[in-house]
């Protein structure tokens, strides 16, 4: 129930606490602040030669939401070939190469217009042309294998930014009469009229073209695109007709759906996910023509992230415990030995890497939590940095990888700290639990001003433990927390806390609890069944899962982790509810949540509050005006963040 673009494993507390940048200026003149440079959805050419990203420098203390710029280099030297930026106004959906490598298309988005432009731009001019705009939001531009069409995904008349994170459109008149439908559209790459292709009354999800260019692969759901992702189903779209084939309806979440070259098979990750754009399972194929799909990696022990083909077989990427690994895997007889990257942060475009054509180059944008984002390219195995813009940022915060025994899992964490520390002297703590469940909490660089800087330079250090449920550990350990929500997690939790007693100086007397989504509902629980912890933050949380099951717009993502509905099961649904134990509270809470979150409605947060105040525990709550699930405007992450360090500082202090 958590889910961000490329920072799903911590929601929204990923760019607040961390300071994942949104958009940012692509230059800085001398003489001002040093500027931190954001990569995005690289993308490396077919001939491995040219990388494209999504380019922005913000310089300064605080979240801001300037410019970006689509930006070209050379993959051998980083050195930079081509900018544009021919919307000042607009920001950039991932830019797609063409078959040749000459040309790039991407889709730019106008908010305040509330226009989306495909943009088609060549290596030898300098000017973008606009193929096509459209009255509402699109994105995912992809070129057809011949190089004459390019598809994308248009919402025409869209009443909300894709996405369930994304704030709501106003509940008023006949409720989801008028669901919004992103659908596949194609337009001549020399110009022409959009047509939309796919079912009016389907939202499709993801996409990629048949190598032979006359139809689809798609993860796609009739109904209500916010809500009906976790049912969505695998289908064959025809680009002539828009007529779609359903290949497999798998009992489990897909992402990332490709054909083989042979136009015989295709591969997608699969299993028990809790946000799209939150990747992680095993590997499975099947038919083009429909059929049963595969399992290619059962009980593997790791979560795949990304995959892509190479000739007849896979190049795939994965989280093993707390190290990112790329992993051949053999379409028939299954994965090779991984070839482990190191406790990074990867991402690109489609996934964690970004081949070529042949398989044997790669390109992405790496960090961790003490080196700030910069390119990568090579060959396979061999990537090697490319570019230098934030070589002068220094570490923010210490690091520990933490490790511990509870039950029958092993589990891990991440403690970060103060720089440095005095001998003989205990600090307080603040244990984040990240979004999901499906999630891990990986490497991402620490930038200053942000939460997690200011709270570990007064003192502070931040445990951000990866309990049952994570991913990084494979399917069981995934599944491990299904219709246990607040049971084995939150015992690992409080184990973790033990371990980290054990290795580095914490106040066991002085311990914070903060949260966003899934982490904000964990938190709402810890409150509820521990008394030690004497702060605590709650971000857009769960507080009663029966009220929760009828006023959130996902409520599909329920059954796959209750096993079934609340009209069904309600017993299990109160087990897990922290208004349940509501008595038991004592711990100052600050509670926050958007205005019109549709994963987690502002009535849960509310509903707590008013439990806390009934039983007279110190409290606060705060509503963002017009924010979803996750915050966009830079003042209310200004303000969040001034609030929470305040509170932390006010009871641990």
């Amino acid at each position: 129930m958590m889910k961000i673009t490329d920072l799903a494993s911590y929601g929204l507390l990923a760019s607040m606490l961390l300071g994942a940048t949104v958009q940012a200026a692509p230059a800085v003149k001398s003489g001002t602040a040093p500027a931190l440079r954001d990569y995005r959805a690289v993308a490396l050419s077919g001939n491995g030669q040219r990388i494209v990203a999504i380019e922005s420098s913000k310089a300064g203390a605080q979240p801001q939401r300037p410019h970006a710029a689509i930006v070209v280099r050379d993959a051998a030297n980083g050195a930079i070939v081509q900018e544009f930026d021919p919307c000042a106004v607009c920001s950039y959906d991932k830019p797609s190469w063409s078959p040749d490598g000459r040309q790039l298309a991407f889709v730019g988005y106008d908010a305040k217009a509330g226009m989306a432009h495909l943009y088609l731009v060549t290596m030898t001019q300098t000017q973008a042309k606009v193929l096509t705009s459209i009255k509402g939001v699109a994105s995912t531009a992809r070129w057809s294998p011949d190089g004459k069409q390019v598809a994308l995904l248009a919402t025409v008349g869209a009443r909300k930014l894709a996405g369930a994170v994304e704030a709501g459109a106003r509940q008023v008149g006949e409720v989801g009469s008028e669901d919004d439908a992103q659908r596949i559209a194609v337009v001549a790459a020399s110009g022409g009229e959009l047509r939309l292709l796919s079912p009016a009354d389907t939202y499709v999800y993801e996409y990629n073209w048949t190598p032979d260019g006359r139809g689809f692969v798609a993860s796609s759901a009739q109904g209500n695109g916010d809500s009906n992702w976790w049912v969505a189903k695998l289908s064959h779209i025809d680009a002539g007709t828009g007529a779609l084939r359903v290949i497999a309806a798998p009992a489990m979440q897909l992402n990332l759906p490709s054909v083989s070259p042979d136009g015989k098979t295709v591969v997608f990750i699969g299993g028990l996910m809790s946000d799209f754009g939150s990747i992680g399972g095993d590997l499975y194929t099947v038919p083009l023509a429909g059929g049963t799909p595969r399992n290619l990696t059962p009980d593997y022990r790791g979560t795949f992230n990304g995959v892509v083909w190479r000739g007849a077989g896979l190049l795939a990427t994965a989280l093993i415990d707390s190290q990112l690994a790329l992993v051949p895997v053999d379409a028939q007889n299954g994965p090779a030995q991984p070839v482990l990257l190191g406790e990074l942060s990867s991402s690109a475009a489609d996934g964690r890497l970004s081949f070529s054509a042949d398989g044997q180059q790669a390109a992405a944008a790496q960090e961790d939590f003490t080196h700030a984002s910069h390119l990568v390219a090579g060959p396979v195995g061999q990537l090697k940095k490319i570019t230098q813009a934030n070589d002068q940022f220094a570490p923010q915060v210490s690091v520990q990888n933490v490790g511990w025994t509870n039950e029958q899992y092993q589990v891990q964490g991440w403690l970060l700290g103060p720089l440095k520390t005095e001998a003989g002297k205990q600090y307080p703590m603040i244990v984040n639990v990240h979004g999901g469940p499906g999630a891990a909490a990986s490497p991402r660089y620490v930038e200053a001003a942000t939460v997690i800087q200011e709270l570990t330079q007064k003192g502070y250090f931040v445990f951000l433990p990866n309990p049952r449920g994570s991913f990084g550990q494979g399917q069981a350990f995934t599944r491990a927390n299904m219709a246990d929500f607040g049971g084995g997690d939150w015992r690992d939790i409080l184990a973790g806390i033990d371990a980290v007693q054990k290795v580095a100086p914490v106040d066991g007397q002085r311990l914070g609890l903060i949260g966003h989504s899934y982490g904000g509902f964990m938190t709402m629980w810890g409150v509820t069944h521990s008394d030690r912890f004497k702060a605590a933050v709650a971000g857009a949380g769960v507080s009663n899962w029966i009220s929760y099951y009828g006023q959130n717009g996902i409520n599909q993502w329920m059954i796959p982790f209750f096993g079934a509905s609340a009209y069904d099961k309600p017993d299990v649904y109160r087990r897990a509810s922290p208004i349940e134990s509501i008595k038991a509270a004592k711990t100052p809470t600050l509670i926050y949540v958007g205005e019109r979150d549709v994963e987690t409605p502002a009535a849960q947060s509310l509903e707590f509050w008013h439990g806390l105040r009934a039983m007279g525990v110190p409290s606060s709550l705060f509503i963002y005006d017009g924010e979803g699930h996750s915050f966009r405007k830079p003042e209310n992450q200004r303000d969040l963040q001034k609030r929470t360090i305040g509170w932390f500082e006010r009871y641990l202090k």
